[in-house]
C-alpha cells in the first residue's frame, strides 16, 4: 500500500512533480488547508481521497471535511490532523490530540515543517508544504509505504520549487 501524503496547498498549483507522484498511490491524504475545493477535487479525480479541514479552510471545506479523522490501512491505524499554534510547538500538540487513541501513524501539517519521526511507536509525519517555503528550507510533499503491518515514511523535496 502505498500513500501520498501532502498539506498546506493554500490554493497554489500543485507541483507537476506531485501530481505525477501520486497517479502511483493507492491512496491520497491531505491534512488540511486546501483553501479551495478545487484542490480536494483534483486529488479525488486521482486516487481516494482521506482529508481534514485546516485553520485556513472556509465553511465550504469545512462543511464536508472533519477537522480530525481515523481510519484503519492494512491494519494500521491512521491519525488525521491538521494542527494549529506556532510551528515549533505542532508536533506537541499533535500528539496531545491523538494520546487518548491507539494510532499507529499521525500525519497532521500546519507547521509547512517536514517531520517524519517515530515517538513511543507511533511515526508522526509532516509532509511540509508542496508549494510554500515560509516555514521551511524547502517544498515538500511525503509518501508512505505499507508493507506486511510496518509503515515506512518518505519525504520527496520538489524539485525547483521556491515557494
Amino acid at each position: 500500500m502505498k500513500i501520498g501524503v501532502i498539506s498546506d496547498t493554500h490554493s497554489r498549483s500543485i507541483p507537476k512533480q506531485v501530481l505525477d507522484d501520486f497517479k502511483k498511490v493507492d491512496l491520497i491524504v491531505h491534512a488540511g488547508d486546501f483553501c479551495s475545493p478545487e484542490d480536494l477535487k483534483i486529488f479525488k479525480k486521482m486516487a481516494d481521497v482521506r482529508a481534514v479541514f485546516g485553520n485556513m479552510d472556509g465553511l465550504e471545506l469545512r462543511q464536508i471535511l472533519p477537522e480530525r479523522d481515523i481510519f484503519e490501512v492494512e491494519g494500521l491505524k491512521i491519525g488525521v490532523y491538521h494542527g494549529h499554534g506556532p510551528a515549533e510547538k505542532v508536533p506537541d500538540l499533535v500528539r496531545a490530540e491523538f494520546k487518548a487513541d491507539k494510532v499507529d501513524i499521525v500525519i497532521f501539517g500546519h507547521s509547512h515543517q517536514p517531520f517524519n519521526k517515530k515517538i513511543n511507536n507511533v511515526l508522526y509525519f509532516n509532509p511540509g508544504s508542496p508549494s510554500d517555503t515560509v516555514r521551511s528550507p524547502y517544498c515538500s510533499y511525503g509518501i508512505l509505504e505499507i508493507i506486511k503491518g510496518k509503515v515506512s515514511g518518505k519525504i520527496v523535496k520538489v524539485d525547483g520549487c521556491h515557494g
